[in-house]
């Protein structure tokens, strides 16, 4: 396995920005904040890959979404300065702002929206949410400035897809086959339009992203901050570590960690609302878990009180199904229960055995409580950790090569994340979410554990951060160090 950067390297990797250890350290760094990432970013280009900071890097750091939630998860004007629908609900019309230039000079353009529109919607691109753009019939260009979406069926709303998937350069990449795009020289050396430019990319290490002068003003202008560093960091001790020497201004924390790190004046402990369901994921094509009333003996199993009071330590609340109650969407099922008598009935004398995949490289203290209560009442169990990349791949690549897997998914306001698991599992989900819901409730294609809250140390000298449903950067454009 590759491993990220550890605590006792993130002191020299400081020294090449200005840092340092203690907040000495931190003050030295100025206008220049680093933030900590489980794993590298996977891929920069929104049309690939599903790693959670780096969909957020790609929308609030170097590219441009048409649209953006407000902190009511109602959708707001960004790069499309405005839309209107036709009477019938099948056409949307977006008037682009004018005078927003990709960080090589060339003018953000309608047809940059119509092309990376296109390539989404191409199946050979391999968008991961295909079946959100699938909707989408047609997209033409009126003019530089405007952009007509043309839909099969009426829209009860505002694409959710728009406030996620960031606009891409055609002009950069239009020569390249959709089947291609991952090869793209692009994917690592981006040029963006957004309020940082791409500076430098150390695979496994960092990447780094300074201030776009260039940012207009109608869409905020130029950043506070000059630089914004993504340092992989992929021990949770070493992050903590390195936090607390004030070698890192941002680091997602263990829920154990939150006290500890609050007992440090000069460090704040940032708790906040995702929409992020953890579960326990079955390949319904494979044994053991193509039997549905194994799948129901597992998702009986397992406590899931016992896993948020003594893994998440408070900071989740139990799941009973892919979207959580803070969604308007919610649809409320029956809560399964814990029963392991009736998950040892089940099974009836038989003895399961599987492989639970997970990401990760540390104790896998969750998986060791699922593994601990499955064995209980009947199940053989043995768990494998892997590196994200190689995770994806076999979970989410085109061979579900996988029997199980312990995950929490990445999920949006419009619902988006919920189809895709369906191509997981091998059990189909319907568009619709409250269907959907009922499908996770009645067929069990994952046991539900717990829905996440975010849970961040943060070093004082940073000001302006908001993180809440929307993600982690969502006001990085506002953020400002202290001198």
């Amino acid at each position: 396995m590759r491993r990220g950067t550890t605590a006792g390297t993130l002191l020299a990797l400081a020294g090449l920005w200005g840092g340092g250890c203690g907040a000495a350290g931190a003050a030295r760094r100025g206008a220049t904040v680093l933030f900590a990432s489980g794993a590298d970013l996977q891929s920069i280009n929104p049309l690939f890959g599903q790693h959670q900071l780096a969909r957020q890097v790609q929308k609030f750091a170097l590219l441009t979404t048409l649209a953006r939630y407000d902190s009511a998860l109602t959708p707001r004007p960004y790069l499309a300065r405005e839309w209107r629908w036709s009477s019938d609900r099948r056409e949307l019309t977006l008037r682009l702002h004018a005078g927003v230039p990709w960080h090589d000079g060339h003018p953000t353009t309608a047809r940059d929206v119509a092309w990376t529109l296109d390539a989404a919607r191409d199946p050979v691109t391999g968008y991961p949410r295909q079946s959100d753009v699938a909707p989408i019939a047609s997209v033409r260009t009126r003019d530089d400035s405007t952009v007509v979406l043309r839909f099969g069926t009426p829209q009860s709303g505002f694409p959710d897809v728009l406030t996620d998937l960031a606009i891409l350069p055609a002009h950069l990449l239009d020569t390249i086959p959709h089947a291609r795009l991952r090869e793209a020289a692009w994917n690592s050396h981006p040029v963006g339009n957004g309020p940082f430019r791409f500076v430098l990319h150390e695979a496994h290490r960092r990447w780094v992203f300074a201030a776009n002068p260039d940012f207009p003003v109608a869409l905020g202008g130029p950043p506070r901050l000059e630089r914004f560093i993504v340092v992989v960091v992929d021990e949770p001790t070493a992050k903590l570590a390195a936090l607390v020497a004030g070698e890192l201004d941002f680091a997602g924390i263990t829920a154990a960690h939150a006290a500890y790190v609050r007992r440090h004046a000069d460090l704040a402990v940032l708790e906040y609302p995702l929409i992020n369901p953890y579960g326990l994921i079955f390949n319904t094509r494979r044994p053991p878990f193509d039997d549905p009333t194994v799948r129901l003996a597992a998702a009986l199993a397992i406590d899931r009180q016992e896993i948020v009071d003594g893994y998440a330590f408070g900071f989740a609340s139990v799941a009973d199904g892919p979207v959580p109650p803070l969604l308007s969407q919610y649809v409320p099922v029956p809560r399964l229960p814990t029963a392991p008598d009736s998950a040892r009935a089940l099974l009836a004398g038989r003895r399961p055995r599987f492989e639970l995949l997970t990401v990760g490289s540390g104790e896998a203290a969750l998986e060791q409580m699922l593994q601990a209560r499955l064995e209980a009442v009947g199940f053989d169990v043995s768990i494998r950790l892997l590196e994200l990349s190689a995770f994806e791949d076999r979970v989410n690549g085109p061979r579900h090569d996988f029997q199980a897997a312990v995950r929490g998914l990445t999920g949006d306001p419009g619902l988006g994340y919920l189809q895709p698991l369906g191509g997981v599992t091998g059990i189909p989900v319907p568009r619709d979410p409250a269907a959907a819901q009922r499908v996770f409730a009645e067929r069990l294609p994952v046991a539900w554990l717990y829905y996440a809250r975010g849970v961040n140390g943060m070093n004082r000298r940073v000001h302006g951060v908001t993180m809440d449903v929307r993600g982690e950067l969502v006001t990085l454009h506002d953020w400002w160090t202290s001198p």
